[in-house]
């Protein structure tokens, strides 16, 4: 029986879990307006540079949490370097994606592929780990399925930015789980052996002239600088979130940023967005409705209530 003692002690941490699960989100929601300020600067040169000045700051965050011991153990092991490796390849892709879609107004589409992540992952679990599906989740794979179908009438092809994007980062989380390390250790680790040919790259532009780093404005040097806080931040927010929290309060917290992004894309970047368009995320929200019911359905039944 929990006494009265641990059960406060346990709601405090589920309060904590929530304000710091909730500051992620909501930084992943407001990141579109950092991504169009850097919009006119070089791709390659802005994932540099989100890749490098992550790393003071996720190395300082593993010292100040003492969970230095179990990223040293790791770092020895060439089995979780290359796992590593393949997770750092994957969330690359996925961030150089992101910035692009943004800086050519396309933002409406990425709140589309983090909308149909979660059912992304629930497909990859079936058919990577023979996971079974119920009636409901079948249900919602098949309404997120028929959206991408109307989107594919409507523009001829398929919304590739929005599969990508679902696809890079269910791939990473699948992948991701394979390191035997926490998240925030994990990220570091990641962030490190990407910083190599980053910093590479970094100092051929400088080298040749062709930076905005050194090379340009003051302002262009503030925004290279902050593509680390804004990249790492929300991460570890959330890498410390989520432990305090139960999955399902997770599940459902997921949708805060994409549809942040996804008002920001139509009110405020004023993108098109057409009847084929409206279907198309009535569609998913409907699946994602489908989707967190069923996840709320199974979290119930384990709790035994």
């Amino acid at each position: 029986m929990v006494t009265e003692a641990a059960q406060l002690d346990q709601d405090a941490k589920a309060r904590r879990g929530f304000l710091l699960a909730l500051g992620a989100y909501f930084l992943w929601g407001l990141l579109p307006f950092y991504m169009k300020a850097v919009a006119h600067l070089p791709l390659a040169e802005v994932i540099s540079h989100r890749i490098l000045w992550s790393v003071p700051i996720a190395a300082a965050v593993l010292v100040w949490a003492g969970r230095t011991a179990d990223f040293k153990a790791v770092i020895r092991s060439p089995k979780s370097i290359a796992m590593a490796a393949l997770t750092a390849v994957l969330i690359s892709v996925n961030w150089g994606i992101y910035v692009w879609a943004i800086s050519v107004d396309r933002t409406v589409e990425t709140a589309l592929g983090y909308y149909i992540n979660p059912l992304v992952v629930v497909v990859v679990g079936a058919v990577m780990l023979g996971e079974k599906l119920d009636r409901l989740q079948i249900a919602a794979v098949a309404l997120a399925a028929i959206a991408v179908t109307v989107l594919t009438i409507e523009g001829g092809k398929l919304p590739w930015v929005s599969l990508a994007l679902a696809l890079s980062f269910a791939a990473y989380g699948f992948f991701r789980k394979t390191l035997p390390i926490g998240p925030s250790q994990g990220f570091l680790l990641e962030v490190l052996l990407l910083s190599v040919p980053a910093l590479c790259y970094i100092v051929y532009l400088i080298a040749t002239g062709q930076d905005h780093f050194i090379s340009s404005t003051a302002g262009d040097t503030a925004l290279l600088l902050g593509c680390g806080p804004v990249t790492a931040v929300p991460l570890l927010l959330f890498a410390f979130g989520a432990k305090l929290l139960r999955l399902s309060t997770i599940g459902i917290m997921q949708y805060i940023a994409p549809t942040m992004v996804f008002l920001i894309a139509v009110l405020i970047f004023d993108e098109p967005f057409g009847t084929a368009q409206a279907v198309a995320f009535a569609l998913i929200w409907a699946a994602l409705a489908v989707y967190s019911w069923s996840m709320l359905a199974s979290a119930r039944k384990a709790s035994g209530r």
